[in-house]
């Protein structure tokens, strides 16, 4: 094998290392408090954003939250200066996502949205590790 083309199939092979690792390392990056898709029931008649056929892989958080005895999905930590959040999937994107599934169901300046499953409804709002809403 010639001296260039060994030189370029290890440079390849280099960069398919450096972008798996860079698929799969900002999920184990983060720091600072844990933030989290908190649901819980409410009596708002208004506009609401119907999940009764969205994705797990689409709203995992969101679906985590649904089944979970708390209310509360997986925990999610931010990583340093927005690194993580341009490689993750993250609570944030799920609560935007249903902001612009349907805009009339956004509540408190976009804090909550309002989601129908079935025929119960819910909340949905992003708080951090003491319950506070971002």
């Amino acid at each position: 094998m010639r001296r260039i083309m060994r030189n370029a199939l290890i440079a390849v092979g280099l960069v398919v290392v450096v972008l798996l690792a860079l698929g799969a390392l900002p999920s184990y990056l983060g720091s600072g408090q844990q933030y989290y898709l908190e649901v819980s029931a409410t009596d708002d008649t208004e506009t609401a954003v119907d999940v009764g056929n969205i994705s797990e892989r689409r709203y995992p958080y969101l679906t985590t939250a649904l089944a979970a005895d708390d209310g509360r999905s997986e925990g999610y930590q931010r990583g340093l200066g927005g690194f993580k959040e341009a490689f993750t999937h993250t609570p944030f994107d799920e609560h935007s996502a249903l902001q612009q599934l349907e805009p009339g169901a956004a509540r408190d300046s976009g804090d909550r949205v309002i989601i129908q499953l079935d025929e119960e409804r819910y909340s949905v709002a992003i708080v951090n590790e003491s319950g506070v809403t971002q």
